[in-house]
């Protein structure tokens, strides 16, 4: 997310730039999340999660994640993760059951991957100036795309989840 984005929408509290202790610099001035949403077959294997195309114009824009964002001021990771997810792909929070969270910790500032499983028919769309385009991706072809560096360094760890979790 960036604060000069064209169309984007108004400033919300928790958006903003932070400097981690490990001198990165990072959005969300209270941490982020994401929401992982993943599609299972009838035996519970995973086979497809949602993606976010980010919009060229946010930070490392071009490449693909998950749909996620700044937490507000005491707003807990799972709830921040379901409403991005809402907000920027139009997932309604009643289709999916969150399963588990993944931290990605920093000094003074962290990201919370959220792990939810489809229970209802998921369509995602872009719903806002965020996201060039949103889609189910098979989960065979995740790494193939430009991902966000720091979901690509995730991204193995995070399958490793999805295909222990039982998806029923």
């Amino acid at each position: 997310m960036s604060d000069a984005a064209p169309g984007h929408r108004q400033r919300q509290p928790g958006d903003g730039w932070v400097e981690c202790g490990c001198g990165h610099r990072h959005w969300g001035l209270n941490g982020a999340a994401g929401l992982l949403v993943v599609r299972r077959d009838a035996d519970g294997r995973p086979v497809a999660v949602v993606l976010q195309h980010r919009a060229l114009w946010s930070d490392q824009g071009g490449t693909w994640g998950v749909p996620g964002g700044a937490r507000m001021p005491g707003e807990a990771a799972q709830d921040a993760a379901l409403r991005e997810a809402a907000e920027e792909a139009g997932i309604e929070p009643s289709r999916v059951r969150v399963r588990e969270s993944s931290v990605l910790e920093h000094p003074g500032w962290s990201y919370t991957t959220v792990i939810a499983d489809e229970v209802g028919e998921i369509h995602p769309a872009v719903t806002d100036a965020e996201s060039l385009e949103l889609r189910w991706v098979p989960v065979d072809e995740v790494a193939r795309l430009p991902l966000l560096p720091a979901f690509a360094d995730a991204w193995p760890g995070l399958l490793t989840r999805l295909e222990t979790l039982d998806g029923r």
